[in-house]
């Protein structure tokens, strides 16, 4: 099976890309394209799996920079692949050429963003916390140090976790609440005490108050178990672990 990618208009020309999971190696829970180093999948299937969407961005594997994601608001700039040890940060910006940023998500937000004028881009993975405290923004503060225009920056969030598949309890919402009182319109009444939290809607708000042109490929990771990854559909089946699909993008 080919590889599957979807892409933005709005990030065009760059090669870019978010992943389904469609055309990998992995087999079992992992089936298709699982790039997750820290997945307890097969060692060489993911690399066979990252160098597989390397490949298709027009670079190889070690020409990949990424982090170790820890839920974070800390960005990383990078001027070559980073190798070995990752270092802890949720998001990665870049002027080089030829590097390609590259984040693993499986409900949380995979964002890229590009200022196609002045040639910087970013890569940031951004779940509830990191969009909380503030990774989206910290990413742009960091590709402006670069010499990035903020009105020039397009940002694309690609396949998230939907408002109707993201359950959470009442001091999940407080936490928004306790940060802006407005925060109250990304939650829904679901059963009993339960909410629904709107992830992309969080990160298209916090991106357009931030002065920036975002847009949604309106892609669910829980709904569609063909085609995405997802942690809490896992973590719903009982699965003993779960896959992650992998974002790109490069100069």
């Amino acid at each position: 099976m080919t590889l599957e990618i979807i892409t933005s208009d709005q990030l065009a020309p760059l090669k870019h890309g978010f992943f389904t999971r469609r055309g990998g190696a992995s087999s079992g829970v992992f089936a298709g394209l699982n790039c997750g180093l820290g997945s307890s999948d097969q060692a060489e299937m993911v690399a066979i799996n990252r160098s597989r969407a390397a490949q298709a961005l027009g670079v190889t594997a070690e020409d990949m920079a990424s982090v170790h994601q820890i839920h974070s608001a800390e960005v990383l700039t990078v001027d070559a692949p980073v190798a070995g040890q990752r270092p802890k940060a949720d998001a990665l910006v870049t002027r080089t050429p030829g590097v390609a940023l590259a984040i693993l998500t499986a409900d949380c937000q995979p964002v890229l963003f590009a200022d196609l004028e002045n040639r910087v881009i970013g890569a940031a993975h951004a779940g509830w916390r990191g969009a909380l405290t503030g990774v989206l923004e910290h990413t742009l503060e960091a590709m402006e140090a670069l010499g990035a225009d903020r009105r020039a920056i397009k940002v694309t969030i690609g396949p998230s976790i939907s408002q109707r598949a993201y359950e959470v309890g009442p001091e999940f919402m407080q936490d928004f609440l306790t940060n802006d009182g407005e925060n109250l319109r990304f939650f829904t009444r679901g059963r009993e005490d339960r909410l629904h939290f709107d992830l992309p809607a969080y990160g298209l708000h916090r991106l357009e108050r931030a002065g920036v042109d975002a847009e949604w490929t309106r892609h669910c990771t829980y709904s569609e178990p063909d085609r995405f990854y997802s942690f809490r559909r896992s973590t719903h089946l009982g699965e003993v672990d779960y896959g992650r699909l992998i974002s790109m993008i490069r100069l």
